[in-house]
C-alpha cells in the first residue's frame, strides 16, 4: 500500500472510499466533517442537514468504537462512498482507539473493492493526540487491518477478499502547516506496521517452510534491504561457543540450528554507547521432543518462533526509521523433534555459560536456547535487554489467551520503561512477580539447576530460570515477556485480522524509540 499525505481537501480528493472518523455521541460537527456533511446535502425529503448529521440523529450511527455505516455520494464528492467509523467516547480516544478503527474502516474499504482510499488523520486534536501520533496511528492501523496471508491460496479457493486489496492511501491534512508533522508520524506508522506485517508472515508460514535454516536466511535478506549487520552461526560455530541449550534441544531435528545476530548502528551515535539487546525465541516447530505434546492443537506450534519473528520485525522497523541507538537482536533457531538422537529428561545440559542443568522435560526447550542467548548477550554490555518467548501453557492460563502477555523484570525502572513502550503500542503487559520461591522449585539434585519446577509455579519457575543466567558478571536490567497467548488471533477485529499477532513489534520498536 502506498502512502501519502497532502493538504488537499476531501472535497476535492479523488478516491474510492473517504474515510470519517465520530466520537460517541458527536452532534455538532466541525471542521472537514461538517464540510463533507454540508457537501452530501439532506437525503430526499429529510430535514435540513446532512446526510452524516441525518444518520446521527436518527441514531443509526452512534460512533461507538469500529462502529461502521457507508454513505454513498452520487457526484456530491469525487470519492462515491463516505466510511464512517466509531472513535468511541470522546475522552477515551488514544492512539490504540485510532488504529483500530482505521483498520477496521480502512478493511471496510477493501471489501468493498476500493483500491484509492482518502482519510484524515483520525482523532487529530483529542486529548495527547497531536498531528505525528495521529497519523502514525491511522497509517498503522490502515496497513495493519487489511493484512492478509494468501501465499498458499491458489484457483478458485483464492477468489473473493484474496482478489481485493487496497493500492494508496492518502492521509489529508487539515491544514498545510501540518503536512510536515502528519508526514513523520505517517512514515513511523508505515515503518512499524510493515514490520508487524513480515513478523505475522514468518509466523503464518508452516513449518516445512520456515526452518531454522530458512527464517535465518529471511533474516540476512531484511537486513540487506535496510542496511543492518546479519551474523549468522552455524553448526560449527555454536558448538565452538558451547552453546549446549541450542545444541541439545536440535539433537532430535534433520534441520540443524542457526544462530543470527542482527546489529543496527545507529548513525552518528557515539560509539561508547551501550546497545539495547533484544532476543527472541525461535522454535520453528515444536512437538515437545520426546515429552511429546498432545496430537489437538499440536499444528499451532509452527508459531513456536513467534518471538524471533518479533524481534526480527522490530529490527526491521527499527532500520528503517533510523533510530538514533544501538540495538542488538539475537535470534536462536531450533526445531524440537523426537528422532533418535533426541535429548531425553535425565540428560544433564551444559550452557554457554557453563552452568549444568538437568532435563526434566524436553518441552521445556524454549528457556534452555533463551538462555544461551542471554549468556552471549553480555559481550556488548548492554543498557537493556529484553527477551520474547511463547515460553509457558501456565501464561496462557494466567492471563487469558490473546488477553496479555506476561512481564518478568530484575529491575523496577526497566520494567517501568517495557511497560511505557507496551502501553504507547497498544500491546497488552501485564507485570508478574518474580519470588525467589520461584529459583526453589527448578534446583536439582543432581546439577546446579533443573529446566522445569512442574506444573504449580511454572510460568514464574521459567523466567526464574533465565534470571539465573543474567545474574552475576555484566548483569544489566533484564525483562522477560512470555507472550504464550499472544501467537493467533481468532477473530477479526480492528486492526487484527484473524491468525497471527505478530505481538511485540511494536512494543520493540517504541522501546527502542525511547
Amino acid at each position: 500500500m502506498q502512502v501519502s499525505v497532502t493538504p488537499q481537501s476531501p472535497l476535492t480528493t479523488p478516491a474510492d472510499a473517504l474515510v470519517v472518523g465520530l466520537v460517541e455521541g458527536a452532534r455538532a460537527l466541525s471542521g472537514d466533517i461538517a464540510a463533507v456533511d454540508n457537501a452530501l446535502g439532506p437525503p430526499a425529503g429529510a430535514p435540513a442537514g446532512g446526510a452524516i448529521s441525518h444518520l446521527l440523529t436518527l441514531g443509526d450511527f452512534s460512533g461507538k468504537l469500529n462502529e461502521i455505516a457507508v454513505l454513498y455520494t452520487y457526484g456530491a464528492l469525487p470519492a462515491p462512498r463516505v466510511i464512517l467509523v466509531g472513535l468511541g467516547k470522546a475522552g477515551d480516544v488514544d492512539p490504540d482507539r485510532i488504529r483500530q478503527a482505521s483498520g477496521t474502516a480502512v478493511r471496510k474499504a477493501r471489501d468493498l473493492g476500493c483500491r484509492r482510499v482518502a482519510t484524515g488523520p483520525l482523532g487529530l486534536g483529542a486529548q495527547g493526540v497531536d498531528a505525528p501520533a495521529s497519523a502514525q496511528a491511522t497509517v498503522e492501523g490502515a496497513l495493519l487491518g487489511t493484512y492478509q496471508f494468501r501465499e498458499f491460496k491458489t484457483g478458485a479457493s483464492n477468489s473473493g477478499a484474496g482478489d481485493k486489496a487496497v493500492d494508496e492511501l492518502v492521509v489529508l491534512a487539515p491544514d498545510v502547516a501540518d503536512v510536515d508533522a502528519l508526514a513523520a508520524g505517517a512514515r513511523a506508522g508505515e515503518c512499524i506496521a510493515e514490520g508487524a506485517n513480515a513478523a505475522r508472515s514468518l509466523i503464518n508460514q508452516p513449518a516445512n517452510v520456515i526452518t531454522p535454516d530458512a527464517l535465518a536466511d529471511f533474516a540476512c535478506q531484511m537486513a540487506g534491504r535496510v542496511g543492518i549487520k546479519c551474523t549468522v552461526l552455524a553448526e560449527r560455530e555454536i558448538a565452538e561457543h558451547k552453546m549446549g541449550g541450542l545444541q541439545a534441544v536440535s539433537q532430535g531435528s534433520a534441520r540443524p540450528p542457526r544462530f543470527v545476530i542482527l546489529e543496527h548502528t545507529a548513525i552518528g551515535a557515539s560509539t561508547s554507547e551501550r546497545p539495547l539487546v533484544l532476543i527472541g525465541k525461535g522454535v520453528t516447530f515444536d512437538s515437545g521432543g520426546l515429552s511429546l505434546k498432545e496430537p489437538a492443537g499440536m499444528e499451532n506450534m509452527k508459531a513456536d518462533m513467534s518471538g524471533a519473528a518479533a524481534v526480527i520485525g522490530a529490527m526491521q522497523a527499527i532500520a528503517a526509521l533510523g533510530v538514533p541507538s544501538p540495538v542488538i537482536g539475537l535470534v536462536p533457531m531450533v526445531e524440537n523433534m523426537p528422532g533418535g538422537q533426541a535429548y531425553r529428561p535425565g540428560d544433564i545440559v551444559t550452557m554457554m555459560s557453563g552452568l549444568n542443568v538437568e532435563i526434566i522435560s524436553t518441552d521445556a526447550e524454549g528457556r534452555l536456547i533463551l538462555a544461551d542467548a542471554l549468556h552471549f548477550s553480555k559481550r556488548y554490555e548492554p543498557r537493556g535487554i529484553v527477551d520474547l518467548a511463547t515460553l509457558t501453557g501456565a501464561c496462557v492460563v494466567a492471563l487469558g489467551e490473546g488477553v496479555a502477555a506476561g512481564l518478568f523484570a530484575n529491575s523496577d525502572a526497566w520494567a517501568g520503561k517495557v511497560l511505557a513502550a507496551a502501553d504507547a503500542s497498544g500491546e497488552r503487559l501485564w507485570r508478574m512477580p518474580l519470588y525467589a520461591e520461584y529459583g526453589d522449585k527448578i534446583k536439582s539434585e543432581v546439577a546446579d539447576l533443573k529446566n522445569t519446577g512442574g506444573r504449580t509455579g511454572g510460568v514464574g519457575a521459567s523466567a526464574y530460570f533465565l534470571k539465573r543466567f543474567v545474574d552475576g558478571e555484566g548483569a544489566c536490567p533484564w525483562a522477560h515477556i512470555d507472550m504464550a497467548g499472544m501467537m493467533f488471533s481468532a477473530e477479526t477485529k480492528g486492526c487484527q485480522p484473524k491468525g497471527a499477532v505478530g505481538y511485540g513489534v511494536r512494543t520493540l520498536v517504541a522501546l527502542a524509540r525511547q
